[in-house]
């Protein structure tokens, strides 16, 4: 069996530890800790997801699983044992409502109508025909029976509600149908409370990124609040396709934000063309000096000719007298 290294949050820990000290039945901890292939709601390409169970969290959730690789060949080692796997699994948690983004996408109508309203057992039994590619006929059922495994979850059932339309038939009949509005709705709040000062002092990176871009100044309150929502939408579209993180931007007003930030970098240019300018006027001064100096100095002669210079040469015979007639 191949053994991974992996950061997890501290229930799936807890749970874990409670299946090995047979707290947990094994069977609900193997039913809740199997992992589910389905597609990023960014790039369309099946990636792990974990669903945690409702028994061993408390209450039914996603994690999505990524691998850190380290560029070079890597080992792990634990007591006297070597692992030659290097990867680091990172398991964090995610909004359902991600996942189902490109899943309702993909029964939606091609003309740009809203549809029809259906039951959610349809809808993903229809997305897992849609969403399958070409390849190995084992992914591609396995594919399939993880997207409608996604739709049984009953924080999926409960999450579907954030993006569409509900009519409820009859007490056990509810259909649904995507709404562009809801969508577009529920990112905005969402966007809204990643804005929150709170919510984004946790993430450095951007923090650095406010104060790179001078938002961080006094007298900047009111570009600090636009440019932290612009920093919430960038992070939302780390979940979206194209289309809908170009849907979102387009729902504010970044325009007193990007004039702005292109004023920064049209001062940045000025200054290194300037900077450039002067360089480029110093080095050209300095070479006509320093030919003037090579043709005013004569060439130093080396250390015995100098020594020689300095004899006393006084009452001693020239060097031509030697080859001169002898009388």
């Amino acid at each position: 069996m191949a053994t991974h290294f992996a950061v997890l949050p501290v229930d799936i820990i807890h749970a874990l530890s409670a299946t090995l000290e047979r707290k947990i039945p094994a069977s609900v901890s193997e039913a809740g800790l199997s992992f589910l292939r389905l597609p990023h709601p960014r790039t369309g390409i099946p990636c792990l997801f974990l669903p945690s169970h409702e028994s061993i969290s408390g209450k039914g959730k996603i994690l999505e699983v990524q691998a850190v690789s380290p560029p070079d060949s890597r080992s792990w080692f634990l007591g006297e044992e070597v692992f030659s796997d290097g990867k680091l699994l990172i398991v964090t948690p995610i909004d359902p409502t991600f996942l189902l983004l490109p899943i309702l996408q993909a029964v939606q109508p091609t003309d740009g109508s809203a549809g029809r309203f259906r039951q959610a057992d349809d809808i993903f039994e229809e997305a897992a025909v849609k969403l399958r590619t070409p390849g190995n006929p084992d992914d591609v059922s396995a594919l399939d029976k993880d997207i409608i495994r996604f739709g049984s979850l009953q924080c999926t059932k409960d999450t579907l509600k954030n993006i569409c339309d509900v009519k409820e038939v009859t007490p056990e009949i509810t259909v649904f149908r995507m709404s562009q509005t809801r969508v577009l709705d529920y990112l905005r709040s969402k966007a809204t409370r990643l804005s929150a000062p709170e919510a984004l002092e946790v993430s450095r990176s951007t923090i650095r990124d406010l104060a790179k871009d001078g938002l961080m100044e006094d007298g900047k309150e009111a570009l600090l609040q636009i440019g932290r929502l612009r920093a919430a939408c960038d992070l939302l579209g780390q979940y979206l396709s194209p289309e809908l993180r170009g849907l979102l931007i387009k729902s504010y007003d970044f325009t007193a934000l990007d004039a702005h930030l292109n004023a920064i970098m049209d001062e940045a240019a000025a200054a290194a063309g300037t900077a450039a300018n002067t360089k480029g006027g110093k080095k050209a001064k300095s070479q006509p000096a320093a030919v003037e100096d090579k043709k005013r100095k004569p060439a130093k002669g080396s250390h015995g000719v100098e020594k020689l210079k300095k004899a006393n040469v006084n009452g001693m015979a020239k060097l031509s007298t030697f080859f001169k007639k002898k009388e």
